[in-house]
């Protein structure tokens, strides 16, 4: 790497000027998570982990 970019990375790095990345990717995260865990909600409301658990119940007995 020329030692033009390794300053720069270094500089950056220095100045904090990449903390509004950071910032951005826990955004998105979290925005993930939530996607995921409204999909579940919707998933359980409509029984699914009831018929889930009376096929379990069902196979056992």
């Amino acid at each position: 790497m020329h030692l033009f970019h390794r300053f720069r990375r270094a500089f950056r790095v220095f100045t904090g000027q990449e903390a509004g990345q950071t910032t951005a990717e826990y955004a998105l995260v979290i925005l993930g998570c939530a996607v995921v865990a409204g999909g579940l909600a919707l998933w359980a409301k409509g029984g699914a982990i009831k018929n889930l658990f009376d096929d379990i119940i069902g196979k056992i007995l």
